[in-house]
């Protein structure tokens, strides 16, 4: 299923959750490799959406909808690539929102027994 380029991405989701640091399940210490950070987040934003549209995989049917997989490489402020899964949403309305991201180690690694 393809996650188009219009998905909704929260400012909230990227600035008080991806790049805050958190006591748990904190991303903002793996984001801050490649440069980013909250007081920048409109770039991570617009790094995100470089992703789209994209062909996302099915995951799971939740009570918010159906959820999706997408694999993408971010490339920060400091040149650093990222390699991440992100995790759309779509409603039963067929609204797209972003719900989170994560490293791909799998692919981080597949990469490097190439070089």
């Amino acid at each position: 299923m393809i996650i188009p380029k219009d998905a909704i991405i929260a400012v909230e989701k990227v600035r008080d959750y991806l790049l805050k640091p958190l006591e748990t399940d904190d991303k903002s210490g793996f984001l801050k490799i490649a440069g980013y950070t909250r007081e920048d987040f409109p770039r991570l934003l617009e790094d995100i959406r470089t992703l789209l549209p994209g062909e996302g995989r099915f995951q799971m049917y939740t009570t918010f909808g159906e959820r999706f997989e997408l694999d993408g490489v971010l490339r920060g402020p400091s040149g650093q690539s990222l390699y991440v899964t992100t995790i759309w949403q779509r409603s039963p309305r067929g609204t797209w929102r972003f719900i989170t991201l994560f490293p791909n180690t799998e692919a981080f690694y597949k990469e490097a027994m190439e070089v």
